[in-house]
């Protein structure tokens, strides 16, 4: 980012940081291209992923009465996502041998 990079500063401390961020953004531009991500309808955000990840699991395992360990809170969550991503039968084969 050249205009990152044309700003001065007399502060070391300031510099520095400019020159990191600049750094950052040329790194990372292919993955920026916000506005043609949007005009396929994409999101670039992750706030609805993360609050659908919020109400699965808080509707599974927040209900009244329950307490899980973390080992079955795991099991329990991973079950939904199996058939998901086509791993059903290998869930139900490692519980099987366990």
């Amino acid at each position: 980012m050249s205009v990152l990079r044309a700003i001065g500063s007399p502060h070391p401390e300031v510099a520095e940081k400019l020159r990191t961020e600049a750094d950052y953004f040329e790194r990372n531009q292919e993955r920026m291209r916000y506005p043609r991500f949007r005009s396929q309808h994409l999101l670039v955000g992750s706030g609805a992923l993360e609050a659908g990840c919020k109400t699965v699991t808080a509707s599974r395992l927040k209900r009244s009465g329950m307490f899980w360990t973390v080992r079955a809170a795991n099991a329990i969550l991973a079950l939904p996502c199996c058939p998901l991503n086509g791993r059903f039968e290998d869930y139900w084969e490692s519980r099987r041998i366990a």
